[in-house]
Order: structure tokens, then sequence, then C-alpha cells
């Protein structure tokens, strides 16, 4: 199917709402674009600045030309699985309307379920009236900002080694007006983490990099080609990272701190046993997804 939406054949035709959807839903899907109708839907309500549901209350609406020409634009890059994401330039996570940009991955649901198991802990262990939580590795701050909307009673450090991610997570936490609650710095780990005077922390928090080498190369290109390399890579065995904070996450977890770590569907017992392997954590467990999959794996510092 050629590009051939252009606002000569809108004047002829009527490029409706109705027509725009159906058209490049089947574009995409020709594209071999995932969930194509969706993101018609994505694209179309960005450019004319509508909720999505307001494109079925107005079908008959004809765009105008200007937003026709962005919009045809925004598809056919989105034909060559340029993420949607990227192309609006936001990503909805845990109920929240987050900016992503590509030097931040764009969250998935999966990460979801780590925010929930994190503040369900957060909930349950109640240790003091203000809990501190840190989250290694931020991204677009989407793990602190959903932790710090739904338990008031935190106050989170959220690090990056990018400093351009450090960017995205800040101006995410002052949409959120929680800057109060939430800080953001440039750290590899834990290695500017002493800088914050925030001494131990009860809850440590991560979603870090997990692809191994070989799997890096069959990432399907919307991610390869698009996603920023460095959050993806895991080193050889995609554990690198899992390493790293579990060996060195003691010195900054409080007495009976949490350790919580998302980990690819089929990591959770490659981590468990590195978490048994430095011996200092208790109650190890691993939580499940909504796939059945192992996601998230924790233990509780002895």
């Amino acid at each position: 199917m050629t590009m051939v939406m252009d606002t000569q054949t809108q004047s002829q035709t009527g490029w409706t709402i109705k027509k725009l959807l159906e058209w490049t839903t089947a574009y995409l899907q020709n594209a071999a674009v995932d969930q194509p109708r969706l993101c018609a839907e994505i694209l179309l309500a960005h450019v004319l600045q509508w909720a999505r549901i307001e494109l079925y209350v107005k079908f008959e609406y004809c765009p105008q030309p200007d937003e026709l020409a962005e919009f045809r634009e925004l598809v056919r890059r989105c034909g060559k699985h340029e993420p949607c994401a990227y192309l609006t330039g936001k990503s909805f996570f845990y109920s929240l309307e987050l900016e992503v940009t590509p030097s931040v991955l764009i969250p998935r649901p999966e990460t979801e379920v780590l925010v929930s198991e994190a503040i369900n802990t957060l909930r349950r262990q109640s240790v003091r009236p203000v809990q501190d939580v840190l989250d290694v590795g931020t991204g677009s701050g989407c793990i602190a900002v959903a932790i710090a909307e739904n338990v008031i009673e935190t106050e989170i450090l959220a690090t990056d080694r990018s400093a351009a991610a450090v960017e995205v997570a800040r101006r995410n936490i002052e949409k959120y007006n929680l800057q109060a609650r939430v800080s953001v710095l440039q750290s590899d780990i834990f290695e500017q983490v002493a800088r914050a005077d925030k001494g131990v922390f009860d809850l440590i928090v991560s979603n870090p990099p997990y692809i191994s080498n070989e799997e890096f190369s069959r990432l399907e290109s919307n991610v390869r080609d698009y996603e920023p390399e460095e959050a993806l890579r895991g080193g050889e065995d995609g554990l690198e990272f899992y390493r790293r904070i579990i060996s060195q996450g003691q010195s900054y977890l409080a007495e009976d701190g949490s350790l919580m770590l998302e980990v690819a569907y089929n990591q959770a017992e490659r981590v468990v046993e590195i978490m048994e392997e430095y011996g200092y954590l208790k109650d190890i467990q691993t939580i499940k997804d909504s796939l059945g999959h192992q996601r998230v794996v924790s233990g509780i510092n002895k």
C-alpha cells in the first residue's frame, strides 16, 4: 500500500476521522506494525490535540490540510516501525502520562508489576513515618513517579547513568509537582548515591538493562533500532547489572529493607541464585506478571 494520502485527495473525497482511521489501520497493518488501530488512534489524537475518545464522537470531522500533512508524516514514520511513544513524546504508565524521548526506554506494562509490588511493600512495612526509596536506573522516572504518587509517605532518590535520561526524569517529576519528595541524580548504579546524603534506604527498586548480547541482535526493529541501547544491554548473559546491584546493595539497604528487581521472563531463577550467593537477603521470592512469567525478584536485608 503506497502512501498517497495528501491534501488534494482530502479536499476531493473528504478525509473524515472515520476514513483516516480505517485507511491508516490498513496501512500500518500492511507494514506489520503491532496494534495498528491503536497506533492510528494515538497519532491522530496527538495531531488534533484531542483525547482518543473524541475521535469516536467526531467521526465526520475533516482535519485541516496542515493537520493532515502532520498526520501523514507521523504515519510514514510509524510504518517504518518508529514507536508511537517517541512520535508523540508521551507514554502512559500506571495511569500516568509521562514524557518519553529516544533517550529513555518506553515504560512497559510488565514494569507495573514491579511498581505494584513496591507500593504494597511500602504500605505493608511502614517502618518509619517517611520511607526512603532508591530507584536505580530510573530512565523516564516512571517507577519513581508512580511510587511517589501512590505512597505519599516516601522520599525517593532516582538515579540514572545517562545525563539525557536524568533530564527527562526531572521533567516528569516536575510535571506531577513531586520535587519536594523525589530527587534525581546522575549515577552509575550506586557510584554517586553517597552524595545525596540519604544514608540507607528502606526500599531499593530497579528495572535494569537485562538483554544479553545475543538476544539484542534478535530484538524487533522497533526496539533495537530506536530505544537506547545502553538501557537494554545487560552484558554477555544479560545479568551484569543484577550482579552489580546485588553485590553492592547491602551497604545501601536499611535493616529489614527490601531489594526489588524486575527481570526478564526467563531470568528469575538465576537472579534468585545471585541473591542467595551474596547471602545477606532473606525471604527471597518471585512475583508473576499477568502472563504467568516470574517478573519480579525481591529479598529483605537480614
